[in-house]
């Protein structure tokens, strides 16, 4: 019973309050009526303002907490090949599960379909083309991982092309170092396309999980360590992100199905390849063999890879083919001015026809007596 009187009269307090405000707002409401709905105006749009500014706040506070990370330039460490496989080999491989991805659906035309197709075998081909089945497919399942990844385009294309026109650098180093000028070969090209159809049709290679990284095992980037070791399949290393951005609840991005033009994407990449290539090679080292190159019509030194390789590389454009064509040909005779004997040694041409005995004359033979004079006198 205590209980209860305690609880009531708290109660029963407030109604007296609001009795008494409902009697002061009538009042007021019958002596300033205009007064009286201006002020409640103004209290409904402030009220609305708040509102809208306490819901907006966190809202932005949301959307910059949950940005995706943005995707690491592929800059190597300067280490030797041999010492960049003892730091690789030294990094441990995460613990934890590592769920394999889901299959990629394909949902589009089929020249988008054949322009992803022609993307990835391209990526497969130049990224994994000596290594085993088993990496090709691990190359393939990171490009479509990325695919689904709100970090990354959502088309393969544009996955695989991803920063190939940028000076910031490339995603997959063959889109900016050149190697798109040489052809395929027929063998290979083939078993890296039938690698790209069968992971566009939705097989999963599982053990490289959800990762979207991966480099050579013979160089580091700076970001290695910054990342979480997936898996190692043959020469190539695989990583995801740490936290919830390497989770599956991240790869929730559904493709639209959508391709940009793989030629043109081509095109461009080669173009900005060219035109870096071309700004960088005042900065070769003097005294190298790159420097003895630059005097050749069409040769064009290429700088060191961004997989590590400092061995110097020499492309030779159209240029190159008319400087060839134009060079006027001078035989060895004439560029060494050789004397008449070693014209006709060079020749191989016989006896020629007013050609002179070598040495003096002969002299004439002197009359005998005897039987030469007595036949003389019949």
């Amino acid at each position: 019973m205590t209980q209860a009187v305690t609880f009531n009269r708290p109660l029963q307090g407030l109604k007296d309050q609001a009795a008494q405000l409902n009697l002061r707002a009538a009042g007021l409401w019958r002596s300033h009526p205009r007064e009286t709905v201006g002020a409640g105006l103004l209290g409904v749009i402030v009220a609305v303002a708040l509102g809208s500014a306490s819901s907006s706040a966190p809202d932005t506070a949301v959307q910059t907490a949950v940005a995706p990370p943005a995707p690491p330039p592929l800059l190597i460490r300067q280490i030797a090949p041999e010492q960049a496989v003892k730091v690789n080999a030294a990094i441990p491989v995460a613990d934890g599960p590592n769920p394999a991805a889901r299959q990629f659906v394909f949902k589009g035309s089929e020249t988008a379909r054949e322009q992803a197709l022609q993307c990835l075998a391209s990526a497969v081909y130049y990224e994994a083309g000596r290594e085993p089945t088993e990496g090709q497919r691990a190359v393939a399942q990171v490009v479509l991982n990325r695919v689904r990844h709100s970090a990354f385009p959502g088309s393969v294309c544009g996955v695989v092309y991803e920063g190939s026109t940028r000076a910031t650098g490339c995603q997959f180093s063959f889109t900016c170092d050149g190697s798109l000028y040489r052809q395929p070969d027929a063998v290979h090209w083939k078993r890296a396309y039938q690698v790209a159809q069968a992971a566009l049709s939705g097989a999963v290679h599982a053990p490289v999980g959800n990762a979207t990284h991966y480099h050579a095992n013979y160089v580091v980037p700076y970001w290695a360590s910054s990342l979480a070791k997936n898996a190692v399949i043959g020469a190539h290393i695989f990583y995801r992100w740490n936290g919830g951005w390497g989770q599956p609840s991240a790869f929730r991005k559904v493709y639209a199905g959508r391709e940009p033009s793989m030629m043109a994407l081509r095109s461009a990449a080669l173009a900005a390849e060219a035109a870096t290539a071309h700004l960088q090679k005042d900065a070769v080292a003097p005294g190298t063999v790159a420097e003895a190159v630059e005097d050749i019509p069409g040769a064009e030194p290429l700088v060191p890879s961004m997989r590590g390789d400092k061995r110097v590389a020499v492309r030779f454009n159209l240029a190159a083919r008319e400087a060839t064509e134009k060079v006027e040909h001078k035989g060895y005779v004439e560029k060494v001015k050789a004397s008449d004997n070693l014209k006709w040694a060079l020749s191989g041409d016989g006896t020629a026809p007013a050609e002179k005995p070598l040495g003096k004359a002969a002299a004439a033979a002197t009359p005998a007596t005897g039987a030469s004079a007595a036949t003389g006198q019949r």
